[in-house]
């Protein structure tokens, strides 16, 4: 029996570009879809892979794939042994397959995979960790995303917002990049994370704020300025909104 190992690759197929393995294989499978559609068959059951579509397959499964007849398939993909993996953080499903319309998350899995295809095509001195670590990174991304059910729009907009930090927001900007007007996507961010954008941008600078009070020598004026706030009194206030007392104070009491 031959040695399980990483292997990744990107692949463009014809649709004369079939795998059958009715016995199922021995390591996990994962793909992403580029371009075109491919299928996978398990238990019977045809789920057609397009663009976005991420599919993830459980050793042992007997299964088959390709490309759909009259398309190409355009998809990187990665096998991986199951010693790799937390058993908690995989589904229990023979097939997990879903569609990734987040543009920040289908990016973030894509160069990850990217990283495994180098990484094992390379060899070099510990190609195999820096494997372990992307595929890690892949399975967590996966994990958190069959677990959080947040509108893809919204969850976007959190990344932009986690980029912009220390930028003034403009929710026009915003709802343009999301494709929903200013009003529909103040409306749907608050009902989908309880807080406004507003909201959600200074309590990041502030979790910010705190673990620069906490953790470097910085002052409490210098860190205002480090998360983004132009006014000191408005850092202080929201400081003291989110944590109950003033950035002086705490500082004093976790240094």
């Amino acid at each position: 029996m031959a040695e399980l190992t990483i292997l990744a690759d990107h692949f463009l197929k014809t649709d004369t570009y079939v795998t059958a393995r009715p016995s199922g294989m021995e390591d996990w499978l994962l793909t992403l879809t580029l371009n075109g559609e491919g299928y996978f068959i398990t238990s019977g059951q045809e789920r057609i892979c397009q663009a976005g579509d991420v599919t993830l397959l459980k050793p042992g499964t007997p299964h088959q794939y390709g490309t759909r007849k009259g398309s190409t398939w355009d998809f990187v993909w990665a096998h991986f042994p199951p010693s790799l993996t937390e058993t908690n953080l995989l589904p229990e499903q023979e097939l997990l397959q879903f569609t990734v319309e987040s543009e920040s998350v289908r990016l973030r899995i894509y160069q990850a995979l990217i990283r495994v295809i180098g990484d094992s095509r390379e060899r070099g001195e510990y190609w195999y960790d820096l494997c372990c670590n992307a595929l890690k990174e892949l399975l967590l991304v996966i994990a958190q995303r069959t677990s959080n059910k947040i509108d893809s729009r919204i969850e976007e907009v959190i990344h932009l917002l986690t980029r912009q930090m220390r930028s003034q927001i403009r929710i026009e900007e915003l709802a343009k990049a999301v494709g929903l007007s200013p009003s529909r996507l103040s409306h749907l961010f608050k009902d989908s994370t309880g807080y406004s954008i507003v909201d959600m941008q200074n309590r990041m600078r502030i979790q910010q704020a705190a673990l620069l009070l906490e953790h470097t020598d910085r002052s409490a004026s210098e860190v205002c300025y480090d998360v983004g706030y132009q006014n000191y009194n408005h850092f202080t206030n929201q400081f003291r909104k989110w944590h109950g007392m003033n950035p002086s104070s705490f500082m004093k009491n976790k240094r």
